[in-house]
This record gives structure tokens, C-alpha cells and sequence, in this order.
């Protein structure tokens, strides 16, 4: 008697893409999204995949793929636990504790720096290589948009040259140590009261960003002699160098857009003029005068800062969650009202998830009031081994 054929089991087939296409296949199609929000959005469709994107630190390689120049960060720590390893409870492993907050910080930073608006990202005039007269012609007078305050004239001026080879240049503070750069404008000066009102433009521009020798920045700041101004170009170490840019020689706010948005990491910023091209016909000297600068960018948020660690421009990164708190709370009494407020959204991984998430939608008119993770909670990270 032939037995009767058994019936094939039943297969069962995993709707998780994440397990069916394996690690790095996984990590590889993750990475062609561009938006932060999703990554947030990825990390909150179920503890696996939330787990998936901690491992494999997603947040951390959007940030490298959004700004190379991120590879000099050399680790981030936050101010609410800076003791390293990081600080977790009893039944959670170190190495878990430090990936969980690496993605807390890194998905912060991605969105802030990819959805701050565009703004003039200028702070402060550090120097300038040369002075003709100061404090009339000084570097502080570029940070007026216009070239005239009242009835004075507002440019800064070069000293006279017999080579119209010999470059300048003026150094700027940003707003942040964290800033995205896409666009510098100069406006060369017009002298409306010299004969003909001649144009002292430059021949060409070009633009360095980068960040202040250790030690050096307390040391610039209060110094606005002119000694100081013109020696301040020596204090510095540059870690991005633009292409030359030719300038018009004409008195109007002249547009230079970087080949893309750069990261400056330190805060720093430098506008090199090469060149001369107008000569002074009392003296038979050449100048150049700029009545105004700009720089257009977004700088990341008072939550992040950066320490600069060596010459070569290895940094740490450091995060205040407090920040983010106190600047969607507005209220007079934000800055009593953070500490317990962290405390509450410390209390779980999902509630500072929850507050990324909130963050990243919120300007999109897009309010969370919860999620979760298939039915598990937080003490499910004690999983991973």
C-alpha cells in the first residue's frame, strides 16, 4: 500500500524586509533616504527596526553623507551625561547605552542641519589683513547693509599698494561653531566722494573655513586694535578652501554660491580679494574697499557645540538636550522649567524618541501624540547583546 504524500508545510514568509534582505543590504537601501524625518519615522515602526537602525548607527553615516566633514568628530557626548562610558541602567550594557545616545544625538543634528532656514550667518569682524584708516575704514563697517550710516560713508579700505597683485583678506565669526554655508555676497565700496566715484573692487574671490588655534580665541576676543585685526589671519587653521570666484567691477551685492553646501566646523570664516583693480589717483596706490559682506547659511542649533581637539581638526562633538526643550517652550520660564522636563523625557528611550519625531514633523504642521513599538517597551533593549 503506497502511503499517502504528506502535505508540504506551510512556509512561513517574514513581511520584515529588514530580516529577509539581510544587514547590509538593508543598510544600502536605508541610506538613499535623505530626509531625517524618515530615518525617525524608520526607527519607530517596531523595536526591530528600531534596534537595526541603533546598531548600524544610520543616523550617524546620513550625517557623513550629508557633510563629509563630519568625519573629524571623533566621538559626541551629551551634557546631561558626560561621563564616559555613558551612565545606563544596571541591566543595559555600556556598548548599547553609548549606540542609543550616538542616535538620539546625530538625529538631532541631521535635521537641524538640513531644515534651519537660510540666514546671514555672519556674528562678528575678527580682522582684517590691512587697515587704511582706522576705526573709520575698519572691517566692522562690512556687517552694514548699507554703505552709508547717516551721513557717513560705511566701508572697510585696504592700505595703498604699488603691486596690484598683493591680496587681502577679511576673517568673520559665524553665529555657531556649526554652521552649513551655501552662499558668501560682497559688495565692493564706490567712493561717491572721490573724483569719477571710482570702484575699489577685487579682481577675484575666494573663501576658507575652518576653526581658531586652540588657545587663541579668548586671546582675540576684546583685542579690536588694529595690530590685532591685521595679525588675527594667523591664528587660525583652515580645513575648506573654495574655488576663485572672478568679481565684477561694479557697486552691487555680488552673489558667490559654493559648489555645495559646506559644514564649517569651527566657526571661522575668511574672504580672500585677489587682486587689484582700481587705482587711487592721488596717491597712484591701489586699494580695495567693501562696503558690505554677507554669508548665507543655517547654523545649527544652540543644543550642539563643537570642541576642537588638535590642529588637524579632530573635534568633539558635544549635545545639550536642554536646548531643544527650552526653544519649542518660548515661556519666560523656560530655564527653570527644562531640568524636570529632561527628567520626564528621560525616563524612556521612546520619549526622546517621541520628541525627535515631534521636532522633525513639527514644522510641517505635524503633531505626534504617541506611538509604539508593537506592543514592547524600552526594556526590550535589554536584548542586545
Amino acid at each position: 500500500m503506497i502511503p499517502l504524500l504528506q502535505q508540504p508545510r506551510k512556509m512561513e514568509v517574514s513581511n520584515d524586509f529588514i530580516e529577509w534582505l539581510g544587514a547590509d543590504l538593508s543598510v544600502k537601501i536605508l541610506m538613499f533616504l535623505e530626509d531625517p524625518s524618515d530615518l525617525v519615522r524608520v526607527s519607530a515602526v517596531s523595536s526591530s527596526w528600531r534596534q537595526f537602525m541603533i546598531v548600524n548607527g544610520i543616523c550617524k553615516q546620513l550625517c557623513l553623507k550629508m557633510f563629509p566633514e563630519m568625519s573629524t568628530v571623533t566621538h559626541a557626548i551629551e551634557i546631561s551625561n558626560m561621563i564616559e562610558p555613558v551612565e545606563s541602567r544596571t541591566n543595559e550594557p555600556i556598548e548599547w547605552a553609548c549606540l542609543k545616545r550616538d542616535h538620539k544625538v546625530y538625529a538631532f543634528l541631521a535635521q537641524g542641519l538640513a531644515s534651519f532656514p537660510r540666514k546671514d550667518c555672519l556674528s562678528e569682524a575678527l580682522g582684517a589683513s590691512s587697515t587704511d584708516n582706522y576705526p573709520d575704514e575698519s572691517i566692522q563697517n562690512t556687517l552694514e547693509p548699507s554703505d552709508r550710516i547717516g551721513q557717513r560713508a560705511s566701508y572697510w579700505s585696504s592700505k595703498g599698494e604699488i603691486d596690484s597683485a598683493v591680496p587681502e583678506t577679511l576673517t568673520y565669526k559665524l553665529m555657531a561653531k556649526l554652521c552649513v554655508i551655501t552662499e558668501i555676497h560682497i559688495q565692493p565700496f564706490q567712493v561717491y566722494f572721490q573724483f569719477g566715484s571710482p570702484i575699489y573692487s577685487a579682481k577675484a574671490v575666494r573663501f576658507l573655513m575652518g576653526h581658531s588655534i586652540a588657545g587663541m580665541e579668548a586671546q582675540m576676543e576684546g583685542d579690536v586694535s588694529s595690530a590685532a585685526q591685521e595679525s588675527s589671519h594667523e591664528k587660525f587653521v583652515w580645513t575648506y578652501v573654495s574655488p576663485e570666484f572672478p568679481m565684477a567691477h561694479e557697486n552691487c551685492l555680488q552673489k558667490f554660491k559654493l559648489p555645495e553646501p559646506v559644514l564649517c566646523i569651527g566657526g571661522i570664516l575668511q574672504v580672500q580679494l585677489l587682486g587689484r583693480v582700481q587705482k587711487q589717483e592721488i596717491d597712484s596706490l591701489y586699494y580695495i574697499c567693501v562696503s558690505h559682506v554677507e554669508v548665507v547659511g543655517r547654523p545649527a542649533t544652540p543644543a550642539f557645540d563643537v570642541e576642537i581637539l588638535d590642529q588637524s581638526g579632530k573635534c568633539m562633538l558635544r549635545h545639550n538636550p536642554e536646548q531643544h526643550l527650552c526653544s519649542n517652550n518660548r515661556s519666560p520660564q523656560c530655564e527653570s522649567s527644562c531640568p524636570p522636563r529632561i527628567h520626564r523625557f528621560g525616563a524612556s528611550i521612546r520619549g526622546w524618541e517621541h520628541m525627535i519625531l515631534n521636532t522633525l514633523l513639527g514644522a510641517r504642521g505635524i503633531m505626534v501624540n504617541d506611538y509604539d513599538y508593537d506592543g514592547e517597551d524600552d526594556d526590550s533593549d535589554d536584548q542586545y547583546n
